[in-house]
This record gives C-alpha cells, structure tokens and sequence, in this order.
C-alpha cells in the first residue's frame, strides 16, 4: 500500500525552478522526520534535504543555498523548492518518512515511488 505519493517533476531549462511536493496517504497516523533523496543514472542514492518533526534541515552540499524543504504537518506534506537548477541535478527524486500508520504503536521508514526531474536546454 502506497503511503507516500511524490508530485511536481518534469523538464526545466538550467537556471529555472521546479517544485517537488510528498503527500502522506490518509492511512497516516503520524510524521516523524522526513527527507528527500535522488538517485541518477550511474550513481548512488544520495541525500538532498532532510527536515526533523521539529523543523531543523540538512541539505546535501550540492544542493544546500539553492534547494529548500519545507513541510506541513497538519497537511501531512512536505515539499521540496529547488532553484538555479543545474543539469547536474537531473534524478530521480524521492521522498522518504517516518511514518506511524493508524493502528500501530511505532514508526517505520517509508519511500515515494520517485518522480523524475530532467534539467536540460
């Protein structure tokens, strides 16, 4: 069952912007931390942003001063602003939580199903 649903990919030209948005399914009790990944062709998974339940970040070092991440707890989203985009940061983008579903007692690490972002001219 799909608990995170990313939003917000596609083609932008170098220098452009783009907005990444996670929405946590209705079967979401809770949201502890929450983070985005990306992954290009060739190339691990790496951290872009990361945002504690009590709003501190950490950004990748590629990314941090153009990137931003932002979350909405009583939306149950989190969305990843990304500025002066480079062709280097073409991915796949991922979301990432600790979510505490309806019904249990912990939280468990979920991930998004991953939207693609292309930059290119």
């Amino acid at each position: 069952q799909v608990q995170l649903v990313e939003s917000g990919g596609g083609l932008v030209q170098p220098g452009g912007s783009l907005r990444l948005s996670c929405a946590a399914s209705e079967w979401v009790f809770s949201i502890d931390d929450m983070g985005w990944y990306r992954q290009a062709p060739g190339k691990p998974r790496e951290l872009v942003a990361h945002i504690t339940a009590d709003g501190n970040t950490n950004y990748g070092d590629s990314v941090r001063g153009r990137f931003s991440i932002a979350r909405d707890s009583a939306k149950k989203t989190f969305d990843l602003q990304m500025n002066s985009l480079k062709p280097e940061d073409t991915a796949i983008y991922y979301c990432t939580a600790k979510l505490r579903l309806l019904g249990r007692d912990s939280f468990s690490d979920y991930w998004g199903q991953g939207t693609q972002v292309n930059v290119s001219s």
